[in-house]
Protein backbone atom coordinates (compact mmCIF):
# COMPACT_ATOMS: atom_id res chain seq x y z
CA UNK A 1 0.00 0.00 0.00
CA UNK A 2 1.48 3.36 -0.91
CA UNK A 3 1.49 5.78 1.75
CA UNK A 4 4.02 8.16 0.55
CA UNK A 5 5.03 9.86 -3.19
CA UNK A 6 9.02 11.18 -3.43
CA UNK A 7 8.46 13.92 -6.48
CA UNK A 8 11.45 15.41 -8.20
CA UNK A 9 11.44 19.06 -9.11
CA UNK A 10 12.71 20.02 -12.10
CA UNK A 11 10.72 19.04 -15.36
CA UNK A 12 8.19 17.25 -13.06
CA UNK A 13 6.62 19.66 -10.99
CA UNK A 14 8.42 23.11 -12.66
CA UNK A 15 8.91 23.71 -16.09
CA UNK A 16 12.03 25.23 -17.01
CA UNK A 17 11.34 29.20 -17.70
CA UNK A 18 14.29 28.77 -21.00
CA UNK A 19 14.61 25.95 -23.51
CA UNK A 20 16.26 23.77 -24.66
CA UNK A 21 16.53 22.82 -20.68
CA UNK A 22 19.13 24.97 -18.74
CA UNK A 23 21.63 21.24 -18.52
CA UNK A 24 21.39 20.52 -21.87
CA UNK A 25 22.65 24.60 -22.68
CA UNK A 26 25.33 24.01 -19.89
CA UNK A 27 25.93 20.96 -22.43
CA UNK A 28 25.97 23.14 -25.63
CA UNK A 29 27.89 26.43 -23.71
CA UNK A 30 30.69 24.26 -23.10
CA UNK A 31 30.96 22.52 -26.45
CA UNK A 32 30.34 19.07 -25.01
CA UNK A 33 29.17 18.07 -28.14
CA UNK A 34 31.22 14.69 -28.24
CA UNK A 35 30.29 13.42 -24.60
CA UNK A 36 26.42 11.50 -24.67
CA UNK A 37 23.81 13.23 -22.62
CA UNK A 38 23.62 10.24 -20.03
CA UNK A 39 27.38 10.16 -18.73
CA UNK A 40 27.61 14.34 -18.99
CA UNK A 41 24.37 14.99 -17.20
CA UNK A 42 25.50 12.41 -14.09
CA UNK A 43 29.24 14.30 -13.83
CA UNK A 44 27.66 18.16 -14.64
CA UNK A 45 24.62 17.16 -11.62
CA UNK A 46 27.37 15.93 -9.13
CA UNK A 47 29.30 18.91 -10.09
CA UNK A 48 26.86 21.00 -9.34
CA UNK A 49 24.38 19.78 -7.25
CA UNK A 50 26.23 18.07 -4.53
CA UNK A 51 27.58 21.19 -2.73
CA UNK A 52 26.42 24.32 -1.09
CA UNK A 53 28.25 27.31 -3.11
CA UNK A 54 28.91 30.49 -2.46
CA UNK A 55 27.01 32.00 -5.68
CA UNK A 56 26.76 30.64 -9.46
CA UNK A 57 30.02 31.69 -10.43
CA UNK A 58 31.65 29.05 -7.89
CA UNK A 59 29.22 26.61 -9.12
CA UNK A 60 30.19 26.72 -12.82
CA UNK A 61 33.75 26.83 -12.06
CA UNK A 62 33.73 23.49 -10.63
CA UNK A 63 31.88 22.64 -13.50
CA UNK A 64 34.25 23.65 -16.23
CA UNK A 65 37.09 21.77 -13.86
CA UNK A 66 34.69 18.64 -14.08
CA UNK A 67 34.85 18.70 -17.24
CA UNK A 68 38.15 20.01 -18.24
CA UNK A 69 37.14 23.68 -19.71
CA UNK A 70 38.56 26.96 -19.07
CA UNK A 71 36.39 28.93 -16.99
CA UNK A 72 36.47 32.33 -18.70
CA UNK A 73 34.64 35.37 -17.65
CA UNK A 74 32.87 35.21 -20.75
CA UNK A 75 31.59 31.23 -20.10
CA UNK A 76 31.11 32.27 -16.71
CA UNK A 77 29.03 35.26 -17.14
CA UNK A 78 26.98 33.16 -20.34
CA UNK A 79 26.47 30.49 -18.01
CA UNK A 80 25.21 32.44 -15.04
CA UNK A 81 22.85 34.26 -17.10
CA UNK A 82 21.44 31.64 -18.45
CA UNK A 83 20.98 29.79 -15.30
CA UNK A 84 19.33 33.41 -13.52
CA UNK A 85 16.68 33.37 -16.37
CA UNK A 86 15.82 30.07 -16.16
CA UNK A 87 14.79 30.81 -12.56
CA UNK A 88 13.45 33.88 -13.05
CA UNK A 89 11.09 32.38 -15.62
CA UNK A 90 10.27 28.85 -14.19
CA UNK A 91 6.91 28.13 -12.81
CA UNK A 92 4.99 25.17 -11.98
CA UNK A 93 2.70 23.10 -14.24
CA UNK A 94 -0.69 23.82 -14.19
CA UNK A 95 -1.21 21.11 -12.28
CA UNK A 96 0.94 20.96 -10.02
CA UNK A 97 -0.14 23.23 -7.20
CA UNK A 98 -3.64 21.02 -6.97
CA UNK A 99 -2.55 17.94 -7.76
CA UNK A 100 -0.38 18.19 -4.69
CA UNK A 101 -2.95 19.55 -2.62
CA UNK A 102 -5.21 16.76 -2.95
CA UNK A 103 -2.32 13.84 -2.58
CA UNK A 104 -1.37 15.89 0.44
CA UNK A 105 -5.08 14.52 1.95
CA UNK A 106 -3.75 10.77 2.06
CA UNK A 107 -0.20 10.84 1.47
CA UNK A 108 3.00 11.48 2.43
CA UNK A 109 4.58 14.18 -0.09
CA UNK A 110 8.18 14.67 -0.32
CA UNK A 111 10.51 16.58 -2.42
CA UNK A 112 13.59 14.63 -3.71
CA UNK A 113 15.37 16.37 -6.36
CA UNK A 114 19.06 16.35 -7.91
CA UNK A 115 19.46 20.81 -7.52
CA UNK A 116 21.84 23.38 -7.25
CA UNK A 117 21.16 25.54 -4.05
CA UNK A 118 19.91 28.90 -5.30
CA UNK A 119 17.05 28.60 -8.02
CA UNK A 120 15.02 25.82 -6.60
CA UNK A 121 14.52 28.14 -3.15
CA UNK A 122 13.80 31.00 -4.81
CA UNK A 123 10.91 29.59 -7.34
CA UNK A 124 9.44 27.31 -4.01
CA UNK A 125 9.27 30.69 -2.08
CA UNK A 126 8.30 33.02 -5.25
CA UNK A 127 5.17 30.16 -5.65
CA UNK A 128 4.21 29.27 -1.72
CA UNK A 129 5.53 25.31 -2.49
CA UNK A 130 6.97 24.73 0.75
CA UNK A 131 4.10 23.66 2.41
CA UNK A 132 3.26 21.14 -0.03
CA UNK A 133 5.74 18.56 1.65
CA UNK A 134 6.20 16.76 4.24
CA UNK A 135 10.07 16.41 3.46
CA UNK A 136 12.46 18.10 1.37
CA UNK A 137 15.04 16.15 0.36
CA UNK A 138 17.92 18.33 -1.90
CA UNK A 139 21.10 17.10 -2.97
CA UNK A 140 23.03 20.30 -2.38
CA UNK A 141 22.10 19.78 1.31
CA UNK A 142 22.95 15.92 1.15
CA UNK A 143 26.17 16.55 -0.57
CA UNK A 144 24.90 13.31 -3.01
CA UNK A 145 22.63 12.39 -5.85
CA UNK A 146 19.53 10.04 -6.12
CA UNK A 147 21.94 7.87 -7.68
CA UNK A 148 22.80 7.08 -4.24
CA UNK A 149 20.23 4.56 -2.27
CA UNK A 150 20.90 6.94 0.73
CA UNK A 151 19.09 10.10 -0.71
CA UNK A 152 15.80 7.48 -0.80
CA UNK A 153 17.08 6.13 2.75
CA UNK A 154 17.46 8.88 4.40
CA UNK A 155 13.64 9.52 3.40
CA UNK A 156 12.22 6.61 4.16
CA UNK A 157 14.21 6.67 7.73
CA UNK A 158 12.48 10.11 8.27
CA UNK A 159 9.13 9.10 7.26
CA UNK A 160 9.69 5.80 8.86
CA UNK A 161 8.27 3.76 5.67
CA UNK A 162 9.47 0.67 3.76
CA UNK A 163 10.50 0.60 0.29
CA UNK A 164 7.34 -0.84 -0.79
CA UNK A 165 5.34 2.06 0.79
CA UNK A 166 6.44 4.47 -1.57
CA UNK A 167 6.46 5.13 -5.32
CA UNK A 168 9.17 7.61 -7.11
CA UNK A 169 7.36 10.23 -9.61
CA UNK A 170 10.12 11.71 -12.01
CA UNK A 171 11.03 13.00 -15.97
CA UNK A 172 14.57 12.01 -16.16
CA UNK A 173 15.45 8.57 -16.79
CA UNK A 174 19.16 8.31 -15.59
CA UNK A 175 18.65 10.29 -12.35
CA UNK A 176 14.68 9.63 -11.39
CA UNK A 177 13.98 6.49 -12.96
CA UNK A 178 17.21 4.40 -12.95
CA UNK A 179 18.24 6.20 -9.05
CA UNK A 180 14.64 5.13 -7.46
CA UNK A 181 15.34 1.39 -8.47
CA UNK A 182 18.66 1.13 -7.72
CA UNK A 183 17.12 2.31 -4.14
CA UNK A 184 14.63 -0.36 -4.89
CA UNK A 185 11.83 1.71 -5.28
CA UNK A 186 9.21 1.56 -7.69
CA UNK A 187 9.45 4.45 -10.60
CA UNK A 188 6.80 6.03 -12.35
CA UNK A 189 7.66 8.36 -15.68
CA UNK A 190 6.29 11.25 -16.05
CA UNK A 191 6.03 11.99 -19.97
CA UNK A 192 4.57 15.24 -20.27
CA UNK A 193 5.57 15.59 -24.12
CA UNK A 194 4.53 12.02 -24.77
CA UNK A 195 7.44 11.03 -25.76
CA UNK A 196 8.63 7.64 -24.27
CA UNK A 197 5.43 5.34 -24.87
CA UNK A 198 7.89 2.43 -25.02
CA UNK A 199 7.90 3.26 -21.19
CA UNK A 200 5.07 0.87 -19.30
CA UNK A 201 4.82 2.51 -15.97
CA UNK A 202 4.26 6.26 -17.28
CA UNK A 203 1.90 9.51 -16.89
CA UNK A 204 1.46 12.16 -19.07
CA UNK A 205 0.17 14.83 -15.95
CA UNK A 206 -0.17 14.59 -12.42
CA UNK A 207 -4.00 13.35 -12.99
CA UNK A 208 -3.22 9.91 -14.04
CA UNK A 209 -1.04 9.57 -10.98
CA UNK A 210 -3.90 8.12 -9.75
CA UNK A 211 -4.25 4.92 -11.46
CA UNK A 212 -0.96 3.51 -9.70
CA UNK A 213 -2.65 4.49 -6.22
CA UNK A 214 -5.35 2.16 -6.18
CA UNK A 215 -5.16 -0.48 -3.74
Amino acid sequence: MVKAIFFDFWGTLVENGVYPSPVRQVKNILRLYKTPFPEYIVKFEHAFMTQDFKDLYHAFTNVCKEFDVAPTKHTLDKLVGMWNKNKLLAKPYKDTISSLKKLKKDYKIVLISNTDSFSLKSVMEKYEMKSLFDLINLSCQRGMLKSDPKMFEYALKKLKLEKDEVIMVGDSIPSDIRGAKKAGIKPILIDRNNRRKDFEDRILNLEELNKFLED
